[in-house]
């Protein structure tokens, strides 16, 4: 069954269909916490509140988006909550394994792995919208419209929020 089709039966009384969804995107919704530097506990309690509030809002679903960026909406403004509430966030390693090249030795991988866990955290000293946006851009390959529809602001705005992002990357990294 396609998105669409799981949603009106949804809509209409199977709500046991809801599971697809949450099947189909919940990696999703982790991945985007996970790349925010949040422990595996933090990810999986907004994936699950992100996921009632998609429950929440599918009658508001009028299909003229992909469903995943609906989700990576509501995904955003769970998170910017979040963020918002608790003000002070603790920020913990990433225990994302980093895959081994075959054309790196042992030394140069072990330069490799510092090199990334450096990136990571630089990202995660970033302002939330920056960071938000430059993950997004970046990591999820999502163009400056779609991160504009998500953080459901104008392009320009997003424009200077990867610019920013950027600038502030390279001034924490060579700090």
């Amino acid at each position: 069954m396609t998105d669409e089709e799981i949603i009106k039966e949804v809509l209409a009384g199977k709500k046991e269909l809801f599971a697809e969804i949450v099947k189909r995107y919940q990696a999703m919704v982790l991945n985007i916490c996970y790349r925010e530097k949040l422990s595996q506990n933090d990810a999986e309690e907004i994936a699950q509140t992100v996921f009632v509030e998609l429950y929440k809002a599918l009658p508001r679903f009028k299909f003229n988006s992909k469903l995943s960026t609906f989700i990576y909406s509501i995904t955003c403004y769970t998170r910017i909550r979040e963020f918002k509430r608790q003000k002070n966030i603790i920020i913990e390693g990433d225990n994302t394994p980093i895959r081994a090249s075959e054309n790196r030795n042992i030394e140069q991988e072990i330069i490799y792995n510092e090199q990334i866990e450096r990136l990571h955290d630089a990202i995660g000293k970033l302002k939330y919208e920056q960071r938000t946006a430059l993950v997004l851009y970046t990591f999820n390959d999502f163009s400056y419209q779609q991160i504009a529809d998500v953080m459901q602001c104008s392009l320009t705005k997003v424009e200077a929020l990867i610019f920013r992002a950027k600038k502030n990357l390279r001034k924490i990294i060579d700090a």
